[in-house]
């Protein structure tokens, strides 16, 4: 089926965040706290959905969040966020989350998929007017795991999880 609504592409609202981490950032262990790491891939992933609805959105599900390898203080996190899946009132965006050293190269720490909703002021769901222009064959691979997450998720939901 093909989307009627005019496209954006993936790169129209992809969102990159920079944080250095501080002493208030770190858990018990001396690492960066998981918490304050989720915080920065849902405002760098609402900042991503958000360009591309061009409408306010909700937070709506957290998928696959999987933590690599720590980060410590001074050192800086870096957040990219990319949509994967739009469909009528929900979009999916990525983020990518990587440690970059000083010489710049960047260091995987974690990755995960977001689920945002459109909604009114009122908290009521809105159709996305834009729908997502799949370029590339990773972006064509996102799209079509993003249905599966989707599928994964209402089949969850279903069973009461």
């Amino acid at each position: 089926m093909e989307d009627k609504r005019p496209l954006r592409n993936v790169a129209y609202s992809r969102v990159e965040n920079m944080h250095v981490i501080r002493h208030e950032d770190l858990n018990g262990t001396g690492r960066l706290y998981g918490g304050r790491l989720l915080s920065w891939i849902d405002e760098t992933a609402a900042t991503c959905a958000q360009r591309h609805s061009g409408l306010e959105i909700t937070t709506a599900s957290i998928d696959n969040l999987t933590f690599k390898r720590g980060a410590y203080v001074n050192d800086i996190v870096v957040c990219v966020a990319k949509i994967t899946y739009v469909g009528n009132t929900s979009c999916e965006v990525r983020v990518d989350t990587y440690v970059e050293g000083m010489d710049g190269y960047r260091h995987v720490i974690n990755h995960a998929y977001l689920t945002y909703v459109a909604v009114t002021r009122e908290g009521r769901p809105v159709p996305i007017p834009y729908g997502l222009q799949v370029e590339t064959e990773n972006e064509k691979i996102e799209w079509e795991g993003a249905k599966l997450r989707r599928q994964n998720r209402k089949e969850r939901e279903s069973r009461g999880f």
